[in-house]
């Protein structure tokens, strides 16, 4: 048995998407969507995996194609053999929209000698719970449940047989694995997978050629952008925080949380990163799915997160059937924390849809009546700004008047002014400036801590929070506020430990942390460049670029003297903060030559 490690890539296309680790193996893919039952789940110990294998390997190689989300694997044996398997979910445009099926390709190719390779392919149902059904046809090995439940079929060229035993046999050319739907195939197997790979490849050429990226850094900033568009939910726009359920924050520590969900807040910094490289039709996409759950519900009580459908229902539960991340359990469906007071999701609505009314790149920008629509989100947050709720740290056990929370809903109101002001509407920009004003004095006045010379976690309080950092990024402080200075330098003293920040250090629910959130050091880094510490930020940013894994993915959190990756994977949190801090530090084009 592998043990298993966050040392991944990442395929998908925006209807499922899959985790393959360094030999080639498939240990992470849910179907028939993100958040759907896990077809393999060998990556949380249960059975579900798909592996081609080279008979003998004793040296393998991986590494995408440039700038595309398709996989290449090599495998080497002792006896002059090899392979390459080509790895990717279909993604491109076909008769005016774009295709994305439940798909994964798999293209075997021989690369030299006379190599024997074996499939192996064991999907699961119920979390593990069971091994699928097998049936079988001249080309094909459908994988069913017993409940009825969803299907799929492996569509292939290799002999059935040899799928069915797992037995090896000489790979003489080009083989291809098609899984997806319970579909019969149009055309050869050997056709549709050249196609869709030459199809795919050109479409990701396309997205990346048209990304605004910085001079340095850029195949980091490239990779990092392809991975969060892959997290993005293409029938709904829905944006979710990462493709895993349940890999721990730290080692046996049971902060093992499901992040196969929408959550505004997360979705917001992921429209803001994606805008910035020019990714608009994702804004818009995200956008209209904010628009149906305000539509669709009572305005004055988002919750933090959605299932990717827009549902509300996320209803955690313990899956007992799944030992866990190297058994460190529980394995868990569902968020509870879609139950929780956090009242930053009200400005983060707004944040997300203030884009539209500024940016001309958009077919229909914002208007007086997607103004009216946000308005109850401004009256909700303005309700809110001063009362107890989770944070977005989402703490179980306390409540709090979050700082964080409160200058979000001090952003809410204050972009609602701006956008009043920018559509002509002078009434409602008074009035949105004077709840704005209010809020933001009343934040002064209460998190401020003279003695720390910095502001707080919460209000009247006398601990830190690394979300204080983004005070300047969301408007709240002016770079040259010296208290702004005094709440970075008092969090790098307090809260950094070796080269990265934790959100916090005092004990939570689960008592004191024990790894970092990588995303609070590139909030960290960004608020040192903004304070002209730019050398410094460079040297953090180097280091935590150091720190990705083979393929410059990121997870959410790091063990700060191993720098082995935690928590769940690929984590779009981290990944915007890598593509801001690049995008702040790198020189200008025009200063490059």
């Amino acid at each position: 048995m592998k043990t298993p490690s966050l040392d991944l890539a990442l395929i998908g296309n925006g209807t499922i998407g899959a985790l393959v680790d360094p030999l080639g193996d498939i240990v992470w893919g849910c179907f028939p969507r993100f958040d759907g039952d896990p077809l393999f789940c060998s990556l949380l110990g249960g059975a579900g995996h798909f592996a081609v294998e080279l008979v003998g390997a004793v040296r393998h190689e991986q590494e995408y194609l440039a700038n595309t989300a398709i996989l290449v694997t090599r495998a080497f044996d002792g006896a002059g053999g090899a392979i390459e398997v080509i790895d990717f979910a279909p993604r491109f445009r076909q008769f005016g929209r774009m295709f994305c099926p439940m798909m994964l390709v798999r293209r075997v190719h021989r690369l030299a000698g006379h190599p024997r390779v074996r499939i192996r392919i064991r999907a699961t149902s119920g979390y593990g719970q069971a091994t699928r059904g097998i049936t079988w046809g001249s080309n094909h090995v459908r994988f069913v449940t017993d409940d009825g439940g969803l299907s799929v079929r492996l569509t292939t060229d290799v002999p059935v047989t040899a799928v069915l035993e797992q037995s090896a046999f000489l790979l003489e050319d080009t083989l291809t694995l098609l899984l997806g739907p319970d579909e019969t195939t149009q055309e050869g197997v050997a056709a549709i997978g050249a196609r869709f790979q030459g199809e795919t490849s050109a479409y990701w050429h396309d997205w990346v050629r048209s990304l605004a990226i910085p001079f340095e850094w850029q195949d980091a900033v490239i990779r990092a952008a392809i991975s969060l568009q892959l997290n993005v939910y293409e029938d709904t726009g829905a944006i979710i925080a990462a493709m895993t359920t349940s890999v721990p924050e730290v080692a046996g520590s049971e902060r093992n949380w499901d992040y196969r969900f929408c959550w505004l807040r997360d979705a917001s910094f992921v429209i803001s990163a994606l805008n910035q490289l020019g990714v608009t039709q994702t804004m818009e996409r995200y956008l209209a799915y904010i628009l149906n759950l305000v539509a669709e519900g009572d305005a004055a009580s988002l919750q933090p997160l959605y299932g990717v459908t827009g549902t509300r229902d996320v209803t955690e539960r313990i899956v007992g059937t799944l030992p866990g991340y190297r058994g460190m359990g529980p394995v868990r469906a569902g968020n509870a924390a879609a139950l929780q007071a956090q009242h930053d999701v009200y400005g983060a609505a707004i944040l997300a849809a203030t884009h539209a009314f500024y940016d001309h790149r958009l077919v229909r920008r914002g208007d007086v009546e997607l103004f009216r629509r946000l308005e109850p989100l401004g009256a909700a947050a303005a309700a809110r700004f001063d009362q107890p709720d989770a944070g977005l740290w989402e703490l179980r056990g306390a409540m709090r008047v979050h700082t964080f929370s409160s200058v979000m809903c001090w952003a809410g109101c204050d972009r609602l002014a701006r956008i009043a002001a920018h559509l002509g509407l002078s009434d409602r920009e008074a009035h949105w400036r004077a709840l704005a004003d209010r809020i933001r004095d009343t934040i002064c006045r209460r998190s401020w801590n003279a003695a720390l010379g910095s502001f707080t976690a919460a209000m009247d309080g006398d601990t830190l929070d690394a979300s204080l950092l983004r005070l300047h990024d969301l408007g709240f402080l002016a770079a040259d506020d010296p208290r702004f200075a005094g709440t970075v330098h008092a969090i790098g003293r307090e809260l950094k430990r070796g080269e990265f920040i934790f959100r916090y250090v005092e004990a939570d629910d689960f008592g004191p942390p024990k790894n970092a959130f990588i995303a609070c050091t590139f909030w960290y880094i960004n608020a040192l460049f903004s304070l002209g510490e730019r050398d410094e930020a460079r040297t953090l940013f180097e280091h935590v670029l150091a720190c990705r894994n083979r393929h410059g993915l990121l997870a959410e959190h790091i063990d700060p003297a191993t720098h082995e990756l935690w928590g769940n994977f690929v984590q779009t949190y981290s990944m915007v903060g890598l593509i801001s801090a690049a995008i702040r530090l790198s020189k200008r084009w025009d200063e490059a030559f």
